[in-house]
């Protein structure tokens, strides 16, 4: 038979562990550049995504470039302060990087916050 408190720890373990599996990450998986300045962002509201084919997601749905101005509007208004992170791969090219920038702004978004991951200190 098991101790009360072993049976008690278990369970607070196993609770702790489910709500950090539960944290919500919109974007895709993408290789950040490293940033030795990066804070986290806790509040996600719109999360664009650009993978190193040079395709672009909108929280995790394929979205074509010519598009993605109407597709944030129409996300955006679902908001009260839209702001967007972006998740761009280390590998893309400078001017795609800049046209998924101006499609953004072009649907009133002015909030955007570019994604790293944080700097390996070794």
């Amino acid at each position: 038979m098991l101790p009360l408190i072993d049976v008690v720890f278990l369970l607070l373990v196993v609770f702790i562990y489910t709500m950090l599996s539960m944290a919500v990450h919109k974007g895709m998986p993408v290789s950040l550049p490293e940033s030795a300045a990066v804070k986290p962002e806790k509040d996600i509201v719109l999360s664009v995504t650009i993978n190193k084919n040079n395709f672009i997601y909108v929280n995790k749905e394929p979205v074509d470039l010519e598009h993605l101005t109407h597709i944030l509007e129409q996300k955006a208004k679902k908001e009260k302060k839209p702001e967007v992170l972006l998740f761009a791969d280390k590998n893309i090219s400078y001017q795609h990087l800049f046209k998924v920038l101006d499609r953004i702004r072009q649907a009133g978004l002015n909030q955007i916050s570019l994604q790293a991951d944080p700097e390996d200190q070794n």
